[in-house]
This record gives C-alpha cells, sequence and structure tokens, in this order.
C-alpha cells in the first residue's frame, strides 16, 4: 500500500546526511526532471529578486528560502518525514517512530515534492523551497503530472491520497479500485458532518501515524476499512463521490491537542 502526504511550506534545517544524490531517492525514473527542475531552481537564485517572486516570498523570508535554494546540491540532508514540519508532521512525530515503524513507512509513505516529484518517507532531502504554483516554465505541473503518474500506476494494493488538490494535481491517482482520496469531515453535536478546516491536517497527521503504528500492508479497501472500525475510526467509503473515502471526527473547538485527544480516544 502506498500513502501520499503534502509536503509543508516549512522544513527544519541542517541535517547530518550527504549531500542531494538523485540515486539514494525512491521513484528512480523520476531522476532527469528531479535534474532539471533542481538545476532551474538553483539558477533562479543567481537575481535574488526574481526568485521571490517566482516562489511568491515576502521580505521576511525571502533571503533565507532563495539562500537555501541556493546551496540544494550541498547542503546536508534529512529522511523526508524528519525535514517537513508543521500541523501534519508534528501530529505525525516520525522522531519517535521505532526502527520498524520506519522500515515500513520507508516502503509505505511518501511525500508529493515540487522539488523532487514523489519521494519516500526516509529519502534523503535538502532544505529547499518551492510550491506546486510556483513560477517556472514549463510549470511544474507539466513537468511533473505524467511521470508522477506513471510511477503511481505502477504501485499495488491500496493507495490512499491525503494530498491537498495543488500537489494532487502534480501527480493524478490511477483509476482503479483500492484508490482513493481520503477526505476529513467532522460531525458536530448535532449530528451535522462538514468539512474540517483547521485540524484537517493534524488528522491526517494522526491517521497516517495509527497506519504506521499498525505496519500492515493492507492489499483491499475493505481490509482498510475492516482495521479501521475495528479501531474506533469512523472511515468509510463516500456516499456522493466516487472512490473517495471519509474519515469523520467529532468536531472540537481550542488548541489541536483536543484533536488530539479526541482521536485516540476512539482507538
Amino acid at each position: 500500500m502506498l500513502l501520499l502526504l503534502p509536503p509543508s511550506e516549512t522544513k527544519r534545517d541542517g541535517g547530518a546526511g550527504v549531500p542531494l544524490a538523485f540515486e539514494s531517492l525512491g521513484f528512480p525514473s523520476l531522476t532527469p526532471t528531479r535534474s532539471s527542475v533542481v538545476d532551474e531552481t538553483i539558477a533562479m537564485t543567481a537575481s535574488p529578486e526574481a526568485a521571490a517572486r517566482a516562489l511568491k516570498l515576502g521580505p521576511k523570508h525571502a533571503a533565507i528560502e532563495v539562500e537555501r535554494n541556493r546551496v540544494l546540491r550541498s547542503a546536508s540532508t534529512m529522511p523526508a518525514l524528519l525535514r517537513y514540519t508543521g500541523v501534519l508532521y508534528d501530529a505525525l512525530d516520525a522522531e519517535s517512530f521505532t526502527a520498524e515503524q520506519w522500515r515500513f513507512a520507508a516502503e509505505s509513505v511518501a511525500v508529493q515534492s515540487a522539488l523532487l516529484g514523489l519521494v519516500g518517507a526516509a529519502d534523503p532531502i535538502p532544505a529547499y523551497r518551492l510550491s506546486f504554483d510556483s513560477r517556472l516554465s514549463p510549470s511544474l505541473k507539466k513537468r511533473w503530472s505524467a511521470v508522477c503518474a506513471e510511477e503511481l500506476a505502477s504501485v499495488q494494493g491500496v493507495i490512499l491520497d491525503l494530498r491537498s488538490e495543488g500537489y494532487a494535481s502534480l501527480g493524478p491517482l490511477p483509476v482503479r479500485e483500492g484508490v482513493h482520496y481520503l477526505r476529513v469531515l467532522a460531525r458536530d453535536e448535532s449530528g451535522t458532518v462538514r468539512a474540517l478546516n483547521h485540524f484537517n491536517k493534524q488528522a491526517k497527521g494522526l491517521f497516517t501515524r495509527a497506519v504506521v503504528e499498525r505496519g500492515e500492508h493492507f492489499e483491499s479497501t475493505d481490509a482498510l476499512l475492516a482495521w479501521a472500525a475495528d479501531e474506533g475510526y469512523d472511515l468509510t467509503r463516500s456516499s456522493d463521490r466516487e472512490g473517495e473515502l471519509d474519515l469523520v471526527v467529532p468536531e472540537v473547538t481550542g488548541t489541536p491537542g483536543k484533536l488530539t485527544a479526541v482521536l485516540r480516544a476512539t482507538r
């Protein structure tokens, strides 16, 4: 199975690994596109002002982010799940994975990067700044869509897509049984179900964490749904969107930590 995560705009600095080496990344057919996107991203930094415009950066962060891109080929690397920060990755908490959980994540979790395409959970990557809508020509969608779609079409078993719409466009899913986009919804006290906004990313991170802790390669949607039901998750096939799954969580207010408590209380 494969869980597809979005990246985050924020990245952790530093790393202990060697500089970026395409041969150490998963999905090797993406190497030619990776090389061209990395080289163009570095070339942009020759004009910091133009780079800031292309990356849609404000003055507060422009210098730091442009410098990150300037040293892409020489900067230290770290596993992708440790590089990304923010709400989803805080909830996932890959830093606390056991060795066995890292092994499973390396086989079963990928991130859709605008810079490198699909990257495995443990793939060593540098800090960078590039988003799905950054201004490159040809566009990142044109560069990544076909090659990433071909990689995803070769994946066997369940694919669960937790990416945002913009990043999902960089790697369209194959159309077959067992391939699903995951929507996170909230149920309020009256029973009304609606889209979950503020806590959407945290719920996705917690759910991914639960799948990694389980460590099972689900071979069918029914097997995934059965496990989720046993764990207390309200995960079902969408009634109005073909091919999608709905994860419904109780609506909570206040700090994000409250959602953690609510989700874990159902398990």
